[in-house]
Formats: structure tokens, C-alpha cells, sequence
């Protein structure tokens, strides 16, 4: 039997999606062929390398066959000489293969949606908020990963009251997933004029973006309103109803989306946040219901729960759930969060892998 046999079902789903993709029924059906290709893209990075270990573990038994059956010196040495070559990178895949299933469904979803609601603060809160977002922006930007504004709800002072977007992209939700939670700053406001530092707050979410496939919602199972967009202060943005609220009765939640002029784009994008949110209902829920498992440390994603502070005075970003602190919030600030997500990804490695050895024999 081949190894890891979860990635490699993924690896062949992989290739059944690379033969659907082909097929003109399915490329007519644009939603379809538009949810296969994202599930595509999360796949690949997996799919690659699953391939690339079950080539090199055949080399390596071919290799070691003819070593052990081989009487010809010359030929025994070829093939020990092919084995030495073949061994390091196959334990090397062998690793990344065990990360990969460590991670488990973060790995292979490439796509998400996230959430930046200021808190607590006023203005300072609002434009804390869009200082997260311009830090999020130049991280994906560095990353090549695509980004779309979903839902943007401006402050007067140019904050951000509110903001939701998708990223897209090979491994976009294994980095971001752990920044849900409270993010706190600390620094001296533009309007202050004493000098005095002043805390505040914004909260983020991170959703897996969720496909048809996954999350199937039914028409009777949802209340559509529709109303004209505003923006700051009231104002009126433009005159037709164009914006647009979705309840999920069964659920109770509520997506609004006016950002576009259009209604069919505005229930569009209210529809991807929906599936979303109910997908992150249900992974919360399926979490529950195993609460003899614990969930690592950096993993629990409480919107209210506190998992940062950004000190400007000091120059100082805490993660409080590893006790990471740097001394360079601003390089952090303007994107460069790769220390600190590599941390929180092996922090996280490290609790599911003690949490596998300590679970309970079936």
C-alpha cells in the first residue's frame, strides 16, 4: 500500500479535476468550471508533490532491486551510487509530505476570505484597521497571490470601519488562517496633541473560502433584501437598489455587500461570504462534537480572543498565544510577516504532532 493514502486520494483527485477541466460540457458551465479550477489550485502544490515522491520511491525500489539481484560489481556500484543520490531527497519529500498532512485541510485550500472590523478606539481603531489591511495587501502582493475586495466600509478620517476581501493563491490559507483573533496597537494618535500613547482594537477573520461542492444552500433556506448603497456619513452612493442583505434562516446569519453597482455582483459576493461563514460554522461545530481532541494553541481563532499587540513607541509586535516578540513592527507593518508565520506554522505542527501521540488508541 502507498504511503500517506489521504494526499494520495488528493493527488487523484487532482488528476480527475485535470481531466474534468478538459471536458466542454463542464467549461460551458462557468460557476462549475470556475469552483473546479480553485479546487484545482489548492490541490496543486499537494498533488505535485505526492507525484514527485511516488517517482522517487519507485526509483529508489527499482534501485535497490537491482543492488540486491545484481552480481555485477560495476553494475552493484551504479545502482548504490543512484541509491546514495535517491535516499536524502526522498526523505526530504518524505518530511514535507508528513507537514502536509499535519496541516491537514489548510493545505490544500488556496483560497479564503478575511474579515477586518475595527474595535474599540474610534478613529484610531478605524485606522488601525487599515493599517492591517495595507499589511495583509503587501504580504500577498510579495507572495503573487490575487486579492478582491468584497465589502469596504470607510471612516471619515480615512480608517476603515469595516473590510472584507478573498485572497487566492497556492498556500494562502495555510499562512493566513492563524490571524483571527483580536489584533491591539499602541501608539500616539495623529489627533493627539499631548503625546500621549492611546490603545486600540481591530479584529480579524480568517474564512476558508468555501466551494458549491462543499456548502450546497438551499433557495427556500435564504431571505434576499434589497436596498440602495450608502456610503460615509449617510450618503447616498448611487440611486438604484443596488446593495443587497442575505439571511441564512437556519442559521441566522446575515451577509450585506453593496460594493458594487450592480445587484447580480453585490448577491455574487454576499453568496461566497455566506458559504464561507457556514463553512466555518460547521468546521466549529465538527470541532465540538470531538472536544476530547484538543485544538492547538494558535488554531482556537476567538474573534474576541487577544492574539497581538503592535507597540509603535517601542517598535515591538507581541504574538501573545506563542510569546513571539520582535523589535521591528515597523518592517512588520509594511508586510514582512514571514517570521512570524513560519513561528505560529511550527508552533502549530508541533501541538498537532504531540496531540496525534497523545490521543487515545482506538
Amino acid at each position: 500500500m502507498a504511503q500517506f493514502p489521504i494526499l494520495q486520494a488528493k493527488l487523484k483527485r487532482f488528476e480527475e479535476i485535470e481531466r474534468m477541466l478538459v471536458d466542454p460540457e463542464i467549461l460551458a458551465d462557468s460557476q462549475k468550471s470556475m469552483a473546479l479550477q480553485k479546487e484545482h489550485g489548492g490541490l496543486g502544490k499537494v498533488a505535485r508533490s505526492v507525484k514527485q515522491f511516488n517517482d522517487l520511491t519507485e526509483a529508489v525500489e527499482n534501485a535497490k532491486t537491482l543492488l540486491n539481484e545484481e552480481s555485477d560489481p560495476e553494475m552493484r556500484e551504479m545502482a548504490q551510487s543512484e541509491l546514495n543520490e535517491l535516499l536524502p531527497k526522498h526523505k526530504v519529500l518524505e518530511t514535507e509530505l508528513e507537514d502536509i498532512l499535519t496541516a491537514g485541510d489548510a493545505a490544500t485550500r488556496g483560497a479564503l476570505i478575511m474579515e477586518i472590523r475595527a474595535g474599540t478606539g474610534g478613529e484610531e481603531a478605524a485606522l488601525f484597521a487599515r493599517d492591517l489591511l495595507g499589511m495583509y495587501m503587501a504580504y500577498v502582493e510579495t507572495k503573487g497571490w490575487k486579492t478582491e475586495v468584497l465589502e469596504l466600509s470607510e471612516a471619515e478620517m480615512g480608517g476603515i470601519k469595516e473590510v472584507t476581501f478573498s485572497v487566492t493563491g497556492e498556500g494562502a490559507f495555510m499562512d493566513l488562517q492563524f490571524e483571527s483573533g483580536g489584533h491591539r496597537v499602541q501608539r500616539v494618535p495623529e489627533t493627539e496633541t499631548q503625546g500621549r500613547v492611546h490603545t486600540s482594537a481591530a479584529t480579524v477573520a480568517v474564512l476558508p473560502e468555501a466551494t458549491e461542492v462543499e456548502i450546497d444552500i438551499k433557495d427556500e433556506d435564504l431571505k434576499i433584501d434589497t436596498m440602495r448603497a450608502g456610503g460615509p456619513g449617510g450618503q447616498k452612493v448611487n440611486k438604484t437598489e443596488s446593495a443587497v442583505r442575505i439571511t441564512h434562516l437556519p442559521s441566522g446569519i446575515v451577509v450585506r455587500i453593496q460594493d458594487e453597482k450592480s445587484q447580480h455582483k453585490n448577491k455574487a459576493k454576499a453568496m461566497r461570504v455566506l458559504r464561507s461563514r457556514l463553512l466555518e460554522k460547521t468546521q466549529e461545530e465538527v470541532h465540538n462534537a470531538r472536544a476530547d481532541h484538543r485544538r492547538t494553541l494558535v488554531g482556537s481563532g476567538g474573534r474576541n480572543e487577544r492574539i497581538r499587540t503592535y507597540n509603535f513607541p517601542q517598535n515591538r509586535i507581541t504574538d501573545h498565544r506563542i510569546g513571539l516578540t520582535l523589535h521591528r513592527l515597523d518592517t512588520v507593518i509594511q508586510g514582512e510577516l514571514g517570521e512570524i508565520i513560519k513561528a505560529l506554522r511550527d508552533f502549530d505542527r508541533n501541538e498537532r504532532l504531540n496531540a496525534t501521540e497523545e490521543a487515545p488508541v482506538a
